[in-house]
């Protein structure tokens, strides 16, 4: 179902994006990098968090850290990430998987600055072999996200 929710939510959004279905899993920053044959970082990872009572997912460049003083300073409170029982109830995306498109039912969406050092991200799209590739900037209009500075990538 998750693959397919994320099917509809593009044919109703963003016709005009196709997923890629890969044979070998994409669940993993680096096993997407390597499918894709791209870097890493170009890959954008969907992370789950609870800010006390209301869940969010920060997408963010695949290398990017959650930063516990740039989140606490830009959400007001310290993040604490999901399970994966909760992130697979709560998004109706399997970790892997998980994506901001076509969730179970809707959640706040935060784009990190992290994805505006590139042209293009490639997102996972609900399953632990799909994506899609497309401008950050237009996963952000797509999700109705909110650009924020809470990660931070490695030196």
């Amino acid at each position: 179902m998750s693959l397919e929710s994320v099917r509809l939510f593009l044919a109703e959004h963003a016709p005009d994006l196709a997923i890629i279905e890969m044979a070998e899993s994409t669940a993993t920053v680096a096993e997407a990098a390597a499918a894709h044959g791209t870097t890493p970082e170009q890959i954008a990872k969907t992370i789950s968090l609870r800010l006390g009572e209301q869940v969010v997912l920060v997408v963010a460049a695949g290398t990017a850290r959650l930063d516990n003083r740039k989140s606490k300073a830009a959400f007001g409170q310290k993040p604490r990430m999901l399970d994966r029982a909760e992130v697979e109830e709560l998004t109706g995306h399997p970790v892997g998987g998980v994506c901001p498109f076509g969730l179970k039912e809707s959640l706040p969406v935060y784009c990190d600055q992290s994805l505006r050092a590139f042209d293009e991200v490639i997102p996972a799209a609900g399953a632990i072999n799909s994506s899609v590739r497309l401008p950050p900037l237009r996963l952000a209009e797509l999700t109705g996200a909110t650009w924020v500075d809470v990660c931070q990538l490695p030196e």
